[in-house]
């Protein structure tokens, strides 16, 4: 007992030592207490107050230096045994353990990967990541990502590029509980974003189906969110694209935004989804366009549908709308036909409906900028004929609709609202004055020079830049125009952009001299 009591003076010492641990004191500190003794108490004075997580707190530090971490190999078995404790906190020191392991036998990956077999630490890691509470499910996922960071760790997380087996993902889905199959399918989704091999592999063995199947099933509403929110995050990987797009989960997103019987949260997810898939060019490449149409199809009806009176659902219909015209073939799509899905955003974009229409507005006229190509590379800010007859016309009809009567009328309107919806108005601006009928507008407003040049018009870093980006696109269009830079008429317009582009995006306060104060003296 005294030398438990040292035990628990000392570990608590260590692991709460303000600074980093070295090899030196962790050597030093398993002179006096080697790790047998530790892992002897740990496991039989679990009664002792206090021991337990001091231990653990100390067993934690010891092996995050490089003397502690060479220790682990010949300790497997406690590793082993932890894996598999009743305790929640041994659990996760041994998943920690495993992960300090891997990164000090980073360079000599087969005895890492020898090791993990001979001691059967991956299906027990599984089992900590289906089975173990909120942190041991992360660390656990944590470790066997880190395990598939180098290809034996691969091999045996997928051995041979098959399934099958009690280690298959897709099997142990299938026996788990809901929140263990939601994890299961986090773990799928982050090797999917490790590597295009890792992701190659998990396409091959139709691990992606797991979420098809739950999004398909649509059960339980709470499933079915984090199930769509694990898809948006492999929408994000970069290297995803390609096997997203093959497979049929983009007619499920359709069809989940088409479903009037489902969750406004569900279909306001799909739509962001499939905004976010639809954004990137390479897509475009592995799929057809009746595909793209049917999903602007399903976000076009829910706009237009009576049923849709939820304010958020619409502010991201508008907003998906506009990550699919970020890219020029979405945007011909969206500008497509005689009633073009882009109505719905130039429509919102203009159309100022008090504080409870803000959100739709301000995602609207993003979604304009989208559109007219404030995000694309010059090459690709002009659209084909037809869609940019359709951009000038719904802009046109939307002005004859309000009381300002012409585009270059609203678009003062914008630029009169509050920082928010001006930030939005200078990148639609930006992106729509590349179209001589938009400069004309801008031009024939002098209100609207007058807010872009004036670097007093914003306070926020982000408010001066997006102001300065539009007064370099409205001077640069003016000066590439040959009708307007040779016109006298524009001359003074053209002198005042350069000047504002010239003075940079950044209000620089005027010098004020020190004036001297008087005042009355301080009486006694």
């Amino acid at each position: 007992m005294d030398d438990l009591s040292y035990l628990l003076k000392a570990a608590n010492d260590f692991a709460h030592y303000p600074l980093m641990q070295n090899d030196d004191s962790a050597r030093d500190f398993l002179n006096r207490f080697p790790l047998p003794f530790i892992f002897n108490a740990l496991q039989t004075q679990f009664d002792v107050p206090g021991l337990e997580n001091t231990l653990v707190a100390c067993l934690e530090r010891l092996f995050k230096t490089k003397f502690g971490a060479s220790l682990i190999p010949q300790n497997m078995p406690f590793v082993q045994v932890g894996l598999q404790a009743d305790s929640q906190a041994v659990r996760s020191l041994a998943c920690k353990t495993v992960i300090c392991l891997l990164e000090n036998l980073h360079d000599d990956s087969n005895v890492a990967a020898h090791l993990i077999t001979d001691f059967s630490i991956y299906p027990l890691l599984l089992d900590c990541l289906t089975k173990g509470n909120e942190e041991v499910a992360a660390v656990a996922m944590d470790a066997i990502k880190k395990l598939a960071s180098f290809p034996e760790g691969m091999e045996i997380i997928f051995p041979s590029g098959k399934g099958g087996g009690d280690t298959d993902l897709g099997v142990i889905a299938s026996r788990c509980s809901s929140l263990g199959k939601v994890r299961v399918m986090a773990l799928v989704v982050k090797l999917f974003s490790a590597s295009r091999s890792a992701a190659s592999t998990i396409y091959r063995l139709d691990l992606l189906k797991l979420l098809e199947a739950e999004i398909r099933n649509a059960n339980d509403t709470l499933v079915t969110l984090s199930v769509l929110e694990l898809l948006y995050e492999l929408a994000e990987v970069e290297h995803g694209t390609e096997f997203l797009s093959t497979s049929s989960l983009l007619q499920l997103l359709s069809s989940m935004v088409s479903n009037n019987s489902a969750e406004p949260i569900l279909r306001s997810r799909a739509m962001m989804i499939s905004g976010r898939l639809l954004s990137k060019e390479i897509i475009y490449s592995f799929i057809d366009e009746p595909c793209v149409k049917t999903v602007i199809m399903s976000i076009d009806g829910r706009l237009q549908s009576s049923e849709t009176s939820d304010r958020d659902e619409c502010e991201t219909a508008l907003e998906a709308l506009g990550h699919i015209g970020s890219c020029i073939q979405g945007a011909m799509l969206l500008l497509s036909g005689s009633s073009p899905a882009a109505r719905h955003v130039t429509d919102a974009a203009f159309d100022r409906q008090g504080p409870q229409g803000h959100g739709k507005q301000l995602a609207a006229l993003h979604g304009l900028a989208n559109i007219s190509g404030e995000t694309r590379s010059e090459n690709n800010i002009i659209l084909t004929a037809e869609a940019e007859e359709n951009l000038r016309r719904l802009i046109y009809e939307a002005a004859s609709r309000s009381t300002k009567l012409t585009p270059s009328g609203l678009f003062l309107s914008v630029l009169q609202q509050d920082s928010e919806i001006r930030l939005a108005g200078y990148r639609m601006i930006s992106g729509l004055v590349t179209r001589p009928w938009c400069l004309m507008e801008i031009c024939s407003k002098q209100d609207i020079i007058n807010i872009v040049t004036d670097p007093s018009t914003e306070t926020t870093k982000i408010g001066m830049e997006a102001r300065y980006n539009c007064c370099k696109a409205i001077h640069k269009s003016l000066t590439l125009s040959s009708r307007v830079s040779t016109d006298p008429a524009f001359a003074g317009i053209i002198a005042k952009l350069q000047e504002a582009v010239g003075k940079g995006p950044y209000l620089i306060p005027k010098h004020v001299e020190a004036q001297p104060i008087v005042m009355t003296a301080e009486r006694f």
